[in-house]
């Protein structure tokens, strides 16, 4: 008898608990919106509440749960404090997501201090774990018999994708498309950008996420120039009516660089019907460009107007924190082939000032530097980074000059620019020309005598000491380090 109503305060505690978090989402929704809770929020579930006041929740992916508790762990605690008093802490795990095996129970369970109650929520407490296929050749032919599509990459998947300033837009809606439950939220979602900032990536990213949720469903992906080959292919061999029933039995299509098929009326003809055909479905689209539907060179206004229609998403180049994001990503996604090489901080940091054209270049930067390393059996060190990279290095640098990092020095720390050159040795003085010398050796390519006589007529010894100084307090004053990287962003910007 005891057991038994140990157990119903259990239960009842958990249906408390369960109702506490029925209202939480519901205010988180109402906070954000259904686009950003449908992106972040919505695979997000309770695991336990324990006697202490806090709060387990569980969210698949690594890259979700560390978001979340970032821009939203607050706003969790606040929602749930003024719920619920005694919770005291909301504390962020990821789940596998798999599915309850056979056997087990249909029904969620909640655990409240400690003991495990059944929960009676209508929606899926265990949501279709991310899994990528063994043979990837082997599984898109299953969704894509006729061979039209081109495979999907598995890198490109939204765990591996780095989320700034300049593509969190676009993200959140790629995400929102991904996870919608067959529901054409956003049709066309239409995202452009330059060339390398992660378009395509986010494209196979979606096709994963729907794979792992909704492995019924049938996405293809195929570029422009690969729609406008398959099209004249099926014209040639007089099959067009094959060609137009594969795009239109999907669920998901994406086109990537639409841009291509300006100029081409009969391709732009199919497309257009292709378009319409699956959105009057209730299909859904994605599509890809350099620049927005507006300024598509080449591109009938009919299909300019029906690529306008949905959510129009842009991804902006990106600033130094995401590329050097980007590159710690790939780093270790590098280390898990190449365990024998090591990429220091510093060289990952030197990439992401130097490389800003696109994420391709810097990707492509990483895989030289660790294939030369391990092929050659040298050390990865930023000098032998600059030697590997000198090529493209001197494509991308923009040419900085001393007087300009002098002028910006000065700036940055509230000085005259006659004192930075001056003889003084004050501290205060001293330090920052320092870092300028530092500065002028590392972002010029002057000689060390001419980098001292640009600060005052000094030695090149001067200079020399005044780099080996930076570079000890860099690994051992974070003050220090902080000043050099944000310099380095004002003259690289």
């Amino acid at each position: 008898m005891a057991s038994d109503k140990a157990s119903a305060q259990h239960a009842d505690q958990g249906g408390q608990t369960e109702r506490q978090w029925d209202e939480v989402r519901a205010q988180l929704r109402r906070h954000l919106g259904d686009a950003q809770y449908g992106a972040w929020l919505q695979t997000l579930r309770l695991e336990e509440f324990d006697a202490a006041g806090i709060v387990t929740l569980s969210v698949e992916g690594r890259f979700r749960r560390d978001w979340i508790d970032s821009h939203l762990g607050d706003a969790l605690l606040q929602i749930w404090s003024a719920v619920n008093a005694d919770v005291r802490k909301i504390n962020l795990v990821n789940y596998n997501g798999q599915s309850a095996s056979k056997g087990q129970s249909a029904s969620p369970e909640l655990a409240v201090n400690g003991a495990r109650v059944q929960m009676s929520r209508s929606e899926p407490a265990a949501q279709a774990g991310f899994s990528l296929p063994d043979d990837t050749a082997r599984a898109q032919a299953l969704y894509d018999p006729e061979g039209i599509g081109a495979p999907f990459d598995p890198d490109f998947t939204f765990d591996n994708f780095v989320v700034g300033k300049s593509n969190e837009f676009a993200h959140a809606a790629a995400f929102g498309v991904a996870s919608s439950a067959g529901a054409t939220r956003f049709n066309p979602l239409f995202l452009y950008g330059g060339v390398g900032l992660g378009k395509t990536h986010l494209m196979h990213a979606i096709a994963w996420e729907i794979r792992a949720r909704h492995p019924e469903r049938k996405v293809m992906y195929l570029s422009a120039e690969k729609f406008m080959y398959q099209f004249i292919k099926a014209l040639r061999g007089r099959d067009t009516m094959a060609f137009k029933e594969a795009l239109r039995s999907v669920d998901i299509l994406m086109v990537d660089d639409v841009q291509f098929i300006g100029g081409k009326g009969s391709t732009q003809d199919e497309f257009f019907h292709t378009f319409n055909a699956l959105v009057d479905n209730q299909k859904q689209l994605v599509i890809s460009a350099d620049r927005s539907p507006s300024n598509l060179d080449g591109i009938e206004e009919r299909i300019k107007s029906r690529l306008s229609s949905g959510l129009v998403a842009d991804i902006h180049p990106t600033d130094y924190e995401l590329r050097l994001g980007i590159l710690q990503t790939k780093a270790k996604l590098c280390l898990e082939r190449h365990p024998s090489v090591d990429v220091p901080k510093s060289v990952l940091e030197f990439l992401a000032q130097q490389i800003a054209s696109n994420v391709r270049e810097l990707e492509g930067a990483l895989t030289r530097i660790i294939a030369y390393a391990e092929l050659v059996g040298q050390p990865v060190t930023t000098e032998m980074t600059r030697e590997v990279m000198a090529d493209l290095l001197r494509g991308q640098a923009r040419q900085v000059t001393i007087d300009e990092i002098q002028r910006k020095t000065a700036e940055y720390y509230s000085m005259r620019l006659s004192d930075l050159l001056s003889p003084r040795r004050s501290r205060n003085i001293a330090r920052p020309r320092q870092i300028a010398m530092y500065l002028s050796k590392q972002l010029t390519s002057r000689s060390l005598p001419e980098i001292g006589r640009k600060f005052g007529g000094r030695d090149h010894t001067t200079v020399i000491h005044a780099v080996r100084r930076i570079e000890e307090l860099r690994g051992s004053d974070p003050g220090v380090d902080n000043d050099v990287e944000n310099l380095q962003r004002l003259l690289q910007d």
